[in-house]
């Protein structure tokens, strides 16, 4: 397998194809290592020997330019067309929800050992064996608010994401000298599926937002991430702005959203900065450390790159949500959902099941 990555960034016409010159990506124990480095990165959830951060350094890759093929009639449908097939069997773990271990989660919280936890889960399906390019396109042409990225290489395996979910940016804004070390980051927590009439809501300022009411526990859920980055950010940014949180959209679910924008100080490495912020409690919990640890103990599969982060350093790198791990005709969907005391595991679970059906979409699409 030789290694190669695609990216398209919300809204754009053009993704990003990169290709090694030489070799195979880099391989890092520690987000540090990123500090000074120039190139697109893909990081696990939590790093392992068999899950190290991969970097495709600037100077061994190959970028082309290539316009996102234009919106054919079969992209439009909201539901898949064809069957899937969920017995898969080429991965190990199960996926039923009898391996759902949301008693022992919410039992935690309930006993205050953390504030949140976010609890992940996978679906195995088997169907027709589709091109990976093939399914970056029709992602990238489905989901034009979203950051798209295919990244493939021996050391990963071949992984799809369409993600809402800014981890770190260079402002768009910064237009100066003394700007260039201006970044931005979000706080992206709570989650509702648009139905009926609200699936025509696209941006915070239309109308129709007012319609969408947020629960407490999606409130708080989201509060807890927002002052988690507010803290991280107290040593190693000045002049930190916070706007929100507001409503905002990801394909046909709608999430709650802080955004900040700071300056990152002159003595900090974005690598070091990094190793604070990940995992968020997004994807994770509070406190962090102890909340990655029970995840790794109590999850039933490995999270691997999902709930990680990836994408060009110094540009943009986005959550890896929304994820799809192809091998052949078996595809592994990843979701997962933060939980407080107050969670009720039917509501989380169905949860899952709409952020799955994202990637779901893209794979049963019948062709006309």
């Amino acid at each position: 397998m030789s290694s190669f990555a695609c990216y398209r960034f919300p809204h754009d016409n053009r993704y990003t194809s990169l290709q090694l010159t030489e070799g195979e990506p880099e391989e890092l124990s520690r987000l540090e290592q990123l500090n000074g480095r120039q190139g697109f990165v893909m990081a696990p959830f939590s790093v392992t020997a068999d899950c190290p951060i991969l970097l495709f350094p600037e100077e061994k890759t190959r970028k082309t330019l290539i316009p996102v093929p234009t919106k054919r009639p079969w992209e439009a449908q909201q539901e898949p067309s064809v069957a899937l097939d969920n017995t898969a069997t080429s991965f190990d773990h199960p996926s039923s929800k009898d391996n759902y271990p949301f008693a022992r989660f919410h039992q935690a919280l309930c006993e205050r050992r953390f504030s949140k936890l976010v609890l992940a889960r996978t679906e195995e399906l088997v169907a027709a064996i589709r091109q990976p390019q093939e399914l970056f396109e029709e992602a990238c042409a489905r989901y034009p608010r979203m950051f798209v990225a295919l990244v493939s290489a021996p050391r990963c395996g071949t992984w799809l994401m369409a993600t809402p979910e800014v981890l770190l940016k260079k402002s768009v804004s910064s237009q100066t000298s003394q700007e260039e070390n201006v970044f931005e980051t979000m706080a992206l927590a709570g989650t509702m599926k648009l139905e009926g009439e609200l699936l025509e809501f696209d941006n915070p300022s239309q109308e129709k937002v007012q319609q969408i009411r947020w629960s407490q526990k999606n409130i708080q859920e989201q509060r807890y991430v927002a002052s988690y980055i507010h803290e991280c950010l107290k040593d190693f940014a000045t002049s930190v702005d916070e706007r929100g949180p507001y409503t905002t959209r990801a394909a046909n679910l709608v999430h709650l959203r802080s955004d900040f924008r700071f300056m990152l100080r002159p003595d900090c490495g974005i690598g070091s900065l990094l190793e604070a912020l990940h995992p968020t409690p997004a994807v994770c919990g509070l406190p962090k450390e102890e909340a990655r640890a029970f995840i790794l103990d109590n999850e039933p599969m490995p999270r691997r790159y999902y709930s990680g982060f990836c994408g060009p350093l110094n540009e943009a790198l986005y959550v890896s949500l929304r994820c799809v791990q192809i091998e052949g005709d078996h595809y592994r969907l990843y979701a997962g959902g933060g939980l407080l005391c107050d969670s009720v595991e039917q509501q989380e679970w169905e949860e899952t099941e709409a952020k799955m059906q994202t990637m779901k979409l893209c794979i049963a699409t019948k062709r006309m």
